[in-house]
């Protein structure tokens, strides 16, 4: 348990019903014992730059929480300094909710998934949107990506907390199972030359060499 995560988690109303139902004290404990975590350390920035997506939660005017996905090629959000990420916003559907949200209220939340090594990391921080800095918006691009970035987001991370592994289904994204088929197509081609030679020998009477 973290210090940092357990400052902004732990709510008074929180604190009331950890008190209620027993488990109050324990928390204390690993909460004043735990360290701040409040940086993102080289093996989050691992596992951020192999993500193809992740959840954006932020919080509008009238108190309603508003989760986003957002998805990209790996390294699409990218890790700027210890306490910073960031990530180009391309033009949607024009709804603007979260550029809206956060001109009120800049308190933002990460949720980072990875399903095939059932792992996840939360991030609590401040976000903010970034428009017409051009040296920001190039630290931000994807490549080969064409599409026009109308901004950029940056995150400011203020805690960080990983979650144990229990009930994450594993999952498979497209590029995962492409390169877990890769070797079994390959290998499916060559028998099928193979037999193809053989089928073309046996009309001929010839003998092929063994592979063996």
């Amino acid at each position: 348990m973290t210090r940092k995560f357990g400052e902004i988690a732990f709510t008074p109303e929180v604190q009331a019903a950890q008190e209620e139902r027993g488990s109050r004290q324990t928390y204390d404990r690993y909460i004043a014992n735990g360290p701040a975590n409040d940086t993102i350390t080289p093996n989050i920035a691992k596992f951020i730059a192999q993500l193809e997506g992740f959840y954006l939660g932020t919080v509008s005017s009238n108190g309603y929480p508003y989760i986003q996905f957002r998805g990209g090629s790996p390294g699409f959000l990218k890790v700027l300094d210890e306490k910073t990420l960031g990530f180009a916003d391309f033009s949607g559907n024009l709804q603007y909710i979260t550029v809206g949200n956060l001109s009120s209220n800049d308190k933002a939340f990460l949720f980072l998934m990875d399903y095939r090594h059932r792992q996840r990391i939360k991030i609590w921080g401040r976000a903010e949107y970034i428009e017409g800095e051009s040296s920001l918006l190039e630290q931000v691009r994807v490549a080969d990506y064409p599409a026009q970035v109308e901004r950029a987001i940056l995150f400011h991370v203020e805690a960080t907390s990983e979650n144990c592994p229990q009930h994450i289904p594993v999952r498979y994204s497209e590029r995962e199972v492409k390169a877990m088929m890769a070797p079994l197509e390959n290998r499916i081609a060559e028998l099928e030359q193979q037999l193809s030679e053989q089928n073309s020998s046996s009309k001929t009477g010839k003998q092929l060499p063994s592979r063996d």
